[in-house]
């Protein structure tokens, strides 16, 4: 494999280091920027590349080339309720990234996107569906790619990927306080002897997906022969009862849910991605079950202890 120059944006975050250190181990080169205001810099010891603390919204670098940019940075709390700043972040800063794409001849960009486009549609999820978001995160990705079809059909030499990411959970999101993903905060209930807590009766259902599958989406995309906008999940729902049985087995607990009140007035029954575009455009199909990236992520936790 040739050796390329990449550029990832909130690279020092959760999906954002994954796919840095996975381009570091196929032996490319990779330039980081982050800001570090959601991030922290141990999800980077062991990386070898550079890293740029600066703000995308105010600062991109000037003459320099890339293979592709991987863009991560994002505000991704969804309890964020600054309109004007969620859209400033997300939406305005990916033109910032565009802009600087095709200034410097840059072919090829991927970026994150969110079911949280998709608010109460039916499932299976797929990307031919009305967006309907619920909060202004998931606006603020819908007009992502809306910016993204625009300015892909106006420069038709470049390809633009946007991922609708699922449930991500795994190692590297240890940074992430409360929005950490439930896998990880039902883990630390556990692990300290408490219930688990959920909303009753632990019958909603996720499309739960392991980050190294995000990781495989996002290398996939490399390999689109056209821009378009795709889900990046498991492709199969599984409940939060589903999570604590497995998180019971894998840390040889026997812990009871504590079901309690959901005083959300928006909460999502089920979210489950039909992941048929993915494979067409991407060549992409998931490799981890819940089983399986429970399993590996709960052995990952114990050794963190």
């Amino acid at each position: 494999m040739d050796k390329k120059k990449y550029l990832v944006t909130g690279g020092a975050g959760f999906i954002g280091s994954n796919i840095a250190f996975e381009l570091q181990k196929q032996g490319h080169e990779v330039t980081i920027m982050d800001d570090f205001s959601a991030s922290n810099f141990k999800n980077l010891l062991g990386f070898k590349g550079d890293v740029i603390a600066a703000d995308i919204f105010k600062f991109m670098p000037e003459d320099v080339y890339f293979d592709a940019i991987f863009h991560e940075a994002a505000i991704t709390d969804t309890t964020v309720h600054d309109q004007k700043r969620m859209m400033e972040i997300n939406v305005e800063a990916f033109k910032n990234v565009l802009c600087f794409a095709a200034a410097n001849e840059i072919k090829r960009v991927v970026y994150a996107s969110s079911a949280g486009t998709y608010g109460q549609n039916p499932c299976p999820m797929t990307e031919s569906q009305t967006p309907m978001p619920e909060n202004i995160y998931g606006f603020s990705k819908a007009v992502m790619d809306n910016v993204a079809r625009d300015f892909a059909a106006d420069h038709r030499d470049m390809v633009i990927v946007g991922l609708r990411y699922f449930n991500v959970y795994g190692p590297g999101e240890y940074y992430k306080g409360h929005i950490a993903s439930m896998m990880y905060q039902l883990y630390n209930q556990m692990s300290s002897g408490k219930r688990p807590r959920i909303f009753k009766m632990g019958e909603q259902m996720r499309d739960f997906v392991y980050i190294k599958d995000i990781v495989k989406a996002n290398m996939c995309a490399l390999a689109a022969k056209e821009s378009c906008v795709v889900n990046a999940a498991s492709g199969k729902a599984r409940s939060y009862n589903d999570v604590i049985a497995l998180l019971n087995k894998n840390m040889g607990l026997k812990l009871e849910p504590e079901y309690i009140d959901n005083p959300y007035p928006f909460f999502q029954l089920k979210t489950e991605a039909d992941l048929t575009l993915a494979k067409e455009k991407t060549g992409y199909a998931p490799d981890y079950t819940l089983e399986k990236g429970i399993a590996e992520y709960v052995e990952v936790l114990n050794k963190r202890k």
